[in-house]
């Protein structure tokens, strides 16, 4: 059973003109922090890795592999991570490409870069040990404040509130706040909301933290939410007056493009193939992958026999790529050397045990390991 929400809950009403100054008037009637932990500890998630921890490293870990990434995705990455790089002076120590290596297949590699980055900066400007506060946090490469909060909050006790999207949905819906969260203004007075509805004793910060996630994650979702399991079904503003589908509210969409490329799939005649590093910013950036060039372009290589792949559909958050692979298939070592001196972004021959080490996006490295387009349209 779920608890009973208080009978403090004020009535529904109509949206507030000032959704602010309701939400404040709804949160002092009625103790959010407490029923949230009491329905953590009956009802909430209890068997994430992550969970048992207070140690920054892992708990940091956690937060930016569970960006845009699904739980069920993360475990066996963190998992991985964990075994190579026990903690920050490893990770710090370890070269971009072995981090690119394990990160390969979740996505946003960014995170892989800022990884990277915050560890080196943990390690040389604060000896290894992550600053205890969520404004110091945020100073570190990566690390924004929802990120900074969650592990100030989780491992120090800090009473700050984290702010992504669970904690905006639920609190959108539970007070009514209508505000259009597209404009800054609106997003820093619902923060405002989340900052005063933290419980007050610090050291409940970590059961509140994990509550609120627990309930954006499992029961108010952004689709089809299950308010018959929500604490503050009976109450809930949203629910009462039917906009759960409306709130938070969020005007600016993003935009989806397309794109088709031709992946050119070198292959030397001792079996190697030619893989280039992606520039520092657009698709890939800093990972290793085989040249691109139009869908239209005709494809020729001297030397080499030329093998066009069927096209396949590889989604990114803003767009989609639709990649065709051409396999460039040289028989002689002359042919593929002329060719490869050809090419104007540079790169190098590996093996495939080599290439299977570096950072491939996941078209690159399920192609390099099945020998054929992975998903055909």
């Amino acid at each position: 059973m779920n608890p009973t929400p208080p009978d403090a809950w004020p009535e529904a009403v109509p949206p507030s003109p000032d959704a602010l100054q309701a939400g404040l008037s709804r949160l002092q009637q009625a103790p959010l922090a407490a029923e949230l932990i009491a329905w953590q500890a009956r009802h909430g998630r209890h068997d994430l890795p992550w969970q048992a921890t207070r140690d920054p490293y892992r708990v940091w870990l956690s937060e930016l592999m569970l960006q845009q990434t699904q739980v069920k995705t993360v475990l066996g990455y963190y998992d991985r991570f964990l075994a190579r790089f026990p903690d920050v002076q490893r990770l710090a120590a370890a070269s971009q490409d072995e981090v690119f290596a394990l990160w390969s297949g979740l996505g946003y590699y960014a995170r892989a870069r800022n990884l990277h980055a915050c560890a080196q900066a943990v390690v040389a400007q604060h000896g290894g040990v992550f600053p205890r506060t969520a404004q110091a946090l945020c100073t570190l490469p990566g690390i924004g404040p929802s990120t900074a909060a969650a592990i100030a909050s989780f491992c120090f006790g800090e009473r700050v509130a984290i702010f992504d999207g669970n904690v905006k949905r639920v609190l959108a819906r539970v007070l009514g706040f209508d505000e259009d969260l597209a404009a800054s203004r609106a997003a820093k007075r619902l923060q405002t909301l989340a900052q005063a509805a933290l419980p007050p004793a610090a050291a409940d910060m970590p059961a509140y933290t994990q509550a609120i996630m627990d309930l954006g994650a499992t029961v108010c979702t952004p689709r089809k939410p299950r308010c018959e399991a929500c604490p503050f079904q009976t109450h809930c503003q949203a629910r009462l007056q039917g906009t759960q589908a409306e709130l938070p509210r969020l005007t600016r969409k993003l935009k989806r493009t397309a794109e088709a490329w031709q992946m050119l799939v070198a292959q030397a005649p001792d079996g190697r193939v030619w893989l280039e590093r992606r520039p520092s910013r657009g698709v890939w950036a800093g990972l290793h992958a085989w040249p691109l060039v139009a869908e239209d372009k005709p494809v020729q290589a001297a030397g080499a026999v030329v093998e066009p792949g069927e096209v396949f559909k590889h989604v990114l958050t803003h767009k989609d790529l639709y990649l065709r692979p051409v396999w460039l298939r040289f028989a002689k070592p002359a042919a593929a050397d002329r060719w490869a001196q050809q090419q104007p972004d540079g790169g190098q021959w590996w093996t495939p045990e080599q290439a299977a080490a570096l950072g491939l996006p996941k078209p690159v490295r399920d192609v390099l390991e099945a020998g054929v387009a992975p998903r055909l349209l």
